[in-house]
């Protein structure tokens, strides 16, 4: 039993990058067109462009969670965007009360380690990552020539 969920492994993480990729992007999306439902207390608006720290981070929600959605630059997008909800969590949500539960930063709270777990997996299977990956080294020893067979 133990061999077969190894073996599934790297698609359950693809699965679970498209996942969190999709629902990060959606956010940020939501924020900066108004889709969606708009932006949370705007009833269907937008975030104010340049505005800080809001439509800052709904952009990075839509390009970083498309980004990991994709599996393109995964852990470096998942990074950022780990950083940015962190960065959400213990600004905005922190001061109201301790407990993410209490002071609305459940979100946050598991965006931020949804990434960071992708930071240190990868994109898994399926992702743009590892086509890119392979596709550079099957390049590189199509080039390489032959060596000569010495006896």
């Amino acid at each position: 039993m133990t061999g077969r969920l190894d073996s599934a492994q790297p698609y359950a993480i693809a699965l679970f990058r498209v996942v969190v990729g999709l629902l990060f992007a959606v956010h940020g999306a939501a924020s900066l067109f108004g889709v969606l439902g708009g932006a949370a207390g705007t009833d269907g608006g937008t975030v104010a462009a340049g505005t800080w720290p809001g439509w800052y981070a709904a952009v990075i929600q839509l390009l970083a969670g498309t980004l990991v959605l994709l599996g393109l630059a995964t852990r470096a997008a998942a990074f950022v965007a780990s950083g940015s909800m962190a960065f959400a969590y213990f600004d905005v949500h922190q001061s109201a009360a301790l407990w993410p539960i209490q002071n609305g930063g459940e979100l946050a709270a598991l965006f931020c380690w949804a990434m960071l777990l992708l930071v240190f997996t990868g994109s898994g299977a399926l992702g743009l990552d590892r086509l890119l990956a392979t596709r550079g080294t099957a390049a590189v020893e199509e080039q390489r020539p032959a060596e000569p067979i010495t006896a």
